[in-house]
């Protein structure tokens, strides 16, 4: 700080700390709190409001339906049909055109989604799995649309059950909007387990594969009463994890032999080349060279073709169905993030201490492990973690590169959960809780590898 204070002047040294807290104010510690906040309060299709407002609507649509069946509209008059209820309850005319007869009071209707669900015997959502229903649980009087009912009837059953769950619906909201809404049940959905209907020939299979052991010895999967279980998005996490662990190995694998080429085995004017070679293909957008590895290991790719035509294969390779594929897309997307750190501090070791040890006798292996590695560990560190965290959170690589024929990756799951399914709580638990295994699997590598964050500083 005092060293600041003599370059800087206490007013640039001020300014600086404050951008660095706005910096980390702004860009982390807000968003984080948001997506918190998010991950704790209870999804609205869980709350009991909901459903007292769906079971409001199914009787209302199913008001709206039987009406239609007990007196065609204008419109199925002018076509000359019947009108037919469709989904959205709007009415539709008759395809043949022709008038089919209409419902009289007393006959029985055909099957109706709505009138099913019109029912104050509704189950209610539970974290805890315990069977609740609307009916107990608010003293409702138990009612139901019955199929075999004149249509007069049913109609009248149904308005009494919009009115009743109306009213049910108004004083859960007063209730609700006066109590808090926040918990930790989204975080538990992620080790939730789900029964997985199979075959016994299926299960067999399931049983005998390698990965189902390892998963079942983690208590991943599991058998009980007969029936198989996952904990899919625990399973999903651990996979990608462990994903992108290999990934980062296999990065590290190739990366250190090139930052060692360029820092150590060539001359200054050769190592200006190889550097340009390997940052000039990065000027091009992240996307296009993803889309690019497509047009190599499609099935009439590059790679196939080659095989093809020379006879090697007689069939193309799978390739967007191996995860190696993925590893190898991912390594060539990150390979700066792992390169640069570790030539950089390679670069800043005297060329003489390799001479010595080679003089002394060391081998090639041996003076790798103790001068060059114990010297570039902050740049290997700081590789490995960038590549970690990078891999970690990867979506275009595995989503462009596989193309749904692979098992999806952590980050896809949460997009889902935000996007696809709608239900952003608990995809801000997943979010949140998949940045904090993250942070915790770099401090132990940090630990591991006996970093701190001041030995950052010589990567610079």
């Amino acid at each position: 700080m005092n060293g600041l204070f003599q370059s800087f002047g206490k007013g640039l040294t001020a300014i600086f700390f404050a951008c660095v807290v706005a910096w980390a104010l702004v860009l982390i510690i807000l968003p984080q709190l948001a997506m918190l906040e998010r991950a704790m309060t209870k999804p609205a299709r869980q709350l009991d409001s909901s459903v007292a407002g769906s079971l409001e609507r199914d009787a209302a649509n199913c008001v709206n339906i039987l009406g239609h069946y007990l007196e065609p509209t204008e419109a199925s008059a002018e076509s000359g049909g019947v009108a037919i209820p469709s989904a959205t309850g709007m009415a539709i005319p008759s395809m043949s055109g022709m008038a089919s007869p209409t419902l009289n009071a007393g006959a029985a209707r055909p099957y109706i989604l709505q009138c099913d669900r019109a029912t104050t015997h509704r189950k209610m959502v539970r974290e805890s799995g315990e069977r609740a229903f609307l009916d107990q649980l608010y003293d409702l009087p138990a009612l139901s649309v019955s199929a075999d009912a004149p249509i007069p009837d049913q109609i009248e059953t149904a308005r009494q059950i919009e009115q009743i769950a109306a009213q049910l619906y108004t004083t859960l909201q007063e209730a609700e909007a006066n109590a808090s809404q926040l918990g930790f049940g989204n975080f538990t959905a992620i080790g939730k387990p789900v029964m997985i209907p199979r075959t016994a020939e299926a299960q067999a299979q399931s049983d005998a594969a390698w990965a189902s052991k390892a998963l079942s010895l983690i208590g991943l999967r599991f058998t009980k009463d007969g029936n198989s279980y996952q904990r899919i998005g625990l399973e999903v996490l651990a996979r990608t994890l462990f994903f992108a662990i290999c990934a980062t190995l296999l990065s590290l694998i190739v990366c250190y032999p090139i930052a060692y080429k360029v820092a150590l085995a060539t001359t200054p004017e050769r190592a200006v080349w190889l550097m340009l070679g390997l940052i000039i293909p990065y000027a091009i957008v992240e996307l296009m060279r993803i889309y690019a590895w497509t047009s190599i290991i499609d099935n009439r790719g590059l790679i196939n073709e080659v095989l093809l035509w020379v006879g090697a294969i007689t069939e193309p390779i799978q390739f967007k169905r191996s995860a190696l594929t993925v590893f190898v897309v991912i390594v060539y997307t990150y390979v700066l993030f792992m390169v640069f750190p570790i030539y950089n501090v390679m670069n800043t070791l005297d060329r003489n201490q390799i001479e010595a040890a080679r003089d002394l006798g060391a081998s090639t292996a041996r003076v790798h492990w103790r001068i060059i590695m114990p010297h570039s560990k902050a740049g290997i560190a700081v590789g490995c973690i960038a590549t970690f965290m990078l891999a970690a959170g990867a979506f275009s690589v595995p989503r462009i590169i596989s193309r749904g024929l692979q098992s999806e990756w952590f980050s896809q799951t949460i997009y889902n959960k935000f996007f696809e399914a709608e239900n952003s709580n608990i995809g801000a638990a997943y979010s949140f809780s998949y940045t904090l295994v993250c942070f915790v699997i770099v401090a132990v590598f940090m630990w591991v590898m006996r970093t701190r964050l001041k030995d950052f500083a010589r990567v610079q």
